[in-house]
């Protein structure tokens, strides 16, 4: 008895790349991010309450160039979560299903992420917060 032929899965070297699985891909990832940066909150947090020791130490580690790296990516990670979730509300009220606005919609949430970021980080700078 002969199998019969079943479709195969399309698989990611079929697809071009676009820019709306691209931000689907980076909605994921910045959760993860954003996760992770709650944990260095949350120990932040902690060294606080321990005392100026621990708190010192902490805003070392902020402050050294891993840490700034850290930091920035963070930013930038909230900053895209937040203009993708906005997106991501419109189209629940079914807004922006065209192809042409679908795609509009994803560089606006991408560049919007860029620019919130730049602003952040310019503030912190120029504030001599950094």
């Amino acid at each position: 008895m002969a199998t019969p032929q079943r479709p195969l899965s399309p698989h990611l070297q079929v697809y071009r790349w676009q820019i709306q699985m691209a931000t689907s891909i980076l909605h994921r990832a910045t959760g993860i991010v954003l996760a992770a940066g709650a944990l260095v909150i949350t120990a932040g947090l902690l060294t606080l309450m321990i005392g100026s020791e621990a708190w010192n130490c902490f805003t070392e580690q902020a402050r050294a160039w891993y840490g700034q790296l850290f930091l920035f990516g963070w930013t930038w990670a909230f900053a895209y979560h937040l203009c993708n979730g906005i997106r991501h509300i419109v189209q629940d009220f079914a807004i922006g299903y065209r192809i042409a606005t679908f795609v509009r919609n994803s560089w606006l949430s991408v560049i919007g992420s860029l620019v919130i970021t730049a602003l952040v980080w310019a503030y912190v700078l120029l504030g001599g917060g950094a």
